[in-house]
């Protein structure tokens, strides 16, 4: 594994989550997360030895973290950027308990990302193979 890129890759995960918190609207986050998924994949077929898939699922676990904690220090201001999650959050269990949800919707946000980036880094990896 290389942990160095693992880490490095999930810097998109740190950047999208504080951009998220205020800046970034719902509608042009999934876009960036496209592009930051993409270059992150061919960095993983480029500099990765093997483990492809791995590389990119531990990526995003990462990005989920950083992401959940952005939102977490900045509660306030993403709660008044994001009426809409406090729209959903209302129809959940925990409509009284925000952070409790964000904190449980990351290990599951973090392993579909997971996938996603897992599946776009394999597919990468077969396309731009390190050169021995």
């Amino acid at each position: 594994m290389n942990w160095k890129l693992i880490f490095g890759l999930s810097l998109f995960g740190l950047a999208i989550g504080v951009a998220g918190v205020s800046v970034l609207s719902s509608t042009l986050e999934p876009f960036a997360w496209l592009i930051a998924f993409l270059i992150s994949a061919y960095l993983i077929a480029r500099f990765a030895s093997g483990w492809y898939f791995v590389h990119g699922l531990l990526v995003a676990l990462v990005n989920s973290v950083w992401v959940t904690a952005a939102h977490l220090l900045f509660y306030a201001t993403y709660i008044a950027h994001h009426p809409e999650f406090v729209q959903m959050i209302a129809a959940t269990p925990l409509w009284n308990r925000p952070r409790v949800f964000m904190l449980a919707q990351m290990p599951v946000a973090g392993l579909i990302s997971g996938i996603v980036l897992g599946l776009f880094a394999f597919i990468a990896g077969r396309i731009f193979r390190r050169r021995a």
